[in-house]
């Protein structure tokens, strides 16, 4: 029945949605689901863990990979302590002001937990800084401020 609301069901035995009918509810079986999001809600474990809830089986990333990758800050980290070269960056919590006169200019501002380009500035000196900042906090209250580096970007699925 096209266009009926539906809930995922909180019973692990149902692997399923509830499907709203006249009479009530009816379970609807779901095989597996094939996640194809992007962002917040999509990428950082959020639907995942809502599929672990409700027993359905998913393909993809499961929670903990998701949102270690969502977060840019615990990435690097991770990235770090498997050996590989990071740019050097800082994490802002929310309150937390940088020393402007501390930084190696240009560095690139964003929130940490959002998506690639979302809220993201190229800083080339502290007159740019702290507006870069409050753009990055509108989407998140976590910032990341990275060293920018010199070079071709490549980019893979992970």
């Amino acid at each position: 029945m096209a266009g009926s609301p539906a809930v995922l069901s909180p019973d692990k035995s149902t692997h399923g949605l509830l499907v709203k009918e006249e009479d009530g509810y009816r379970a609807q079986h779901i095989d597996v689901v094939f996640p194809v999001l992007h962002g917040k809600s999509g990428e950082d474990g959020a639907i995942q863990g809502l599929f672990e809830l409700s027993g359905i089986p998913y393909v993809g990333c499961g929670i903990q990979s998701s949102a270690v990758c969502m977060d840019k800050s615990l990435a690097y980290m991770v990235a770090r302590n498997a050996g590989f070269e990071t740019p050097d960056f800082l994490v802002l919590n929310e309150g937390d002001i940088p020393d402007s006169a501390a930084l190696a200019y240009p560095v690139f501002v964003k929130p940490a937990r959002s998506g690639s380009s979302v809220g993201v500035s190229k800083v080339h000196n502290g007159a740019e800084l702290y507006a870069a900042i409050n753009m990055a906090r509108q989407y998140d209250g976590k910032v990341l401020i990275e060293q920018a580096l010199a070079g071709v970007e490549g980019g893979c699925a992970v």
